[in-house]
């Protein structure tokens, strides 16, 4: 077995179904302890989103921390992924899709509580959050080396892998391979054939992530409050007209997408086994998309400028249904409409490109590069929220060392500079175990602070039913020495 093949096999180890079921099970709990809080609290949530904390303690506002997580979140995942999904596991896939988002959340809520709940804030008045700190804090000093390993799987992930070499020759590719596939104007580098496009797409990059990452989490926090909104608002335009197009369609469409994800079309004896492949892939494709569970999201959520733990949950969980609900559906829709998935031999985003060039009443050409120009927005937002997620991580392990950040910094940017030259097949695999090994220190924090998460809710729901939408207060000293809170790891852990 060569380092390939035992990558792949432990990258399906750490991925496989055990995985799966812990991140649905615990949303699923969460759902039914929290009385169903994604659903009613929505439309709360919205609002939240776009209505800032006044005198909220932190950096960024809570629509800049959203932005900044969506901006890792939303990425090549929701073109690439949910092709791949919806071709391997059939149309029902998304139906899959969705029932993780739902589930998932709850579990983004949770997140987004503790991030705010277990804070730490520098000298120079830094933010620091996310599941090393509700790990250390609300689990016990005891279980540090726990946190440790989180941020250090996190580090990994974004540096090696998701945050840079991927996103990179994700956008290179794409543009070579819209306007110079046959590499025309090209030359030799390392005995390897490099298209003159991908030199200076990937220098043009470089240079863009360089600009935002040395002016620090502010500027991140900016750039995406513009860029976010806009890219998302482009993609989920360019996929309505693919809708309207085949709006005919969408009845058979539907019908498709609930009977593929139960098996219904399967021949007999086959039921069972196909839907069992549409979930897999649909709930595994969900959760790469949003990565409710995966412990990125609350590290962004805990530099929101807010008092109430709660309200920030319920912002972070409103990611969970842009990024999925929205996003993912579009992008679903477009290639069941058009059939795309049917086409053989396409795969990724070719299959994506199909839908939007025999879709779409423009030349193909267009329709291929608008695309490729929203992959590439998806990306390159990518790299900086991942950048962000990475650097926080650093923080923690280094204490906050500055010096170590800015190196750190710089060996992202060159990350950035070199990935379009190099091989990827093994970058994506060990991405995909660092994702995985990091999310298990996160579940087991979620699972055992779960009761911290459920007494905020109800303690802020009924200061919020008492006080109003706009005029919440903090609760009084004797009110938060009344509950007792425990954990069945360490009695008295939680402050």
């Amino acid at each position: 077995m060569n380092i390939t093949q035992w990558l792949e096999w432990f990258d399906e180890k750490v991925w496989g179904l055990p995985m799966i079921f812990i991140i649905i099970g615990l949303g699923l709990y969460l759902s039914i302890r929290l009385k169903g809080l994604q659903l009613r609290r929505l439309p709360l949530a919205m609002r939240y989103m776009l209505a800032n904390e006044e005198d909220g303690e932190g950096e960024i506002s809570s629509f800049g921390a959203l932005c900044t997580s969506l901006s890792a979140t939303i990425g090549t995942g929701n073109i690439v992924g949910v092709a791949t999904a919806i071709c391997v596991g059939g149309p029902g896939a998304l139906f899959w899709m969705w029932l993780a988002a739902l589930v998932g959340m709850c579990t983004k809520f949770a997140e987004g509580v503790l991030a705010i709940k277990y804070r730490v804030f520098t000298e120079n008045g830094k933010a620091l959050g996310g599941p090393f700190y509700y790990i250390q804090k609300g689990m016990g000093e005891k279980y540090k080396w726990l946190a440790k390993l989180f941020a250090f799987f996190a580090c990994l992930a974004g540096l090696l892998g998701i945050g840079t070499i991927t996103q990179i020759t994700g956008i290179t590719t794409g543009f070579q391979g819209l306007f110079d596939k046959e590499l025309t104007y090209s030359f030799d580098l390392f005995g390897m054939k490099t298209g003159w496009i991908t030199v200076i797409v990937g220098l043009v990059v470089t240079a863009s992530v360089a600009f935002v990452l040395i002016g620090g989490v502010k500027r991140i926090a900016s750039v995406s409050e513009k860029m976010i909104p806009a890219m998302v608002v482009m993609y989920i335009a360019l996929c309505l007209f693919v809708i309207l197009f085949n709006i005919k369609a969408i009845p058979s469409a539907f019908a498709e997408i609930f009977s593929s994800a139960f098996g219904l079309k399967a021949t007999t004896g086959g039921a069972i086994g196909a839907m069992f492949v549409a979930m897999q892939k649909g709930v595994a494709r969900g959760i790469f998309s949003n990565e409710a569970g995966l412990g990125s999201a609350p590290i962004a959520a805990a530099a929101a400028k807010t008092n109430e733990p709660v309200r920030q949950g319920l912002v972070s969980m409103t990611a969970v249904f842009i990024d999925t609900i929205i996003v993912c559906t579009m992008t679903g829709l477009s290639i069941v409409l058009t059939g795309a998935w049917k086409v053989e031999g396409l795969q990724g985003s070719a299959v994506t490109i199909y839908a939007f060039q025999n879709a779409l009443p423009i030349n193909h050409v267009l329709a291929g590069f608008l695309l490729i120009l929203c992959l590439a927005l998806f990306a390159y937002s990518t790299i900086l929220g991942w950048n962000y997620y990475a650097e926080r991580c650093l923080a923690y392990l280094t204490n906050n060392n500055e010096k170590a950040s800015k190196i750190f910094r710089y060996c992202w940017i060159a990350a950035v500079f070199v990935g379009p030259y190099l091989t990827v097949s093994q970058v994506w695999t060990l991405a995909d175990i660092f994702n995985g090994l990091m999310a298990f220190p996160n579940l087991l924090a979620l699972a055992v602070l779960s009761p911290v998460v459920i007494m905020e809710s109800k303690s802020f729901f009924n200061r919020l039913s008492h006080d109003g939408f706009n005029t919440i207060v903090e609760p009084k000293v004797d009110e938060v020495n009344d509950i007792e809170i425990s954990t069945p790891l360490e009695e008295g852990a939680i402050d």
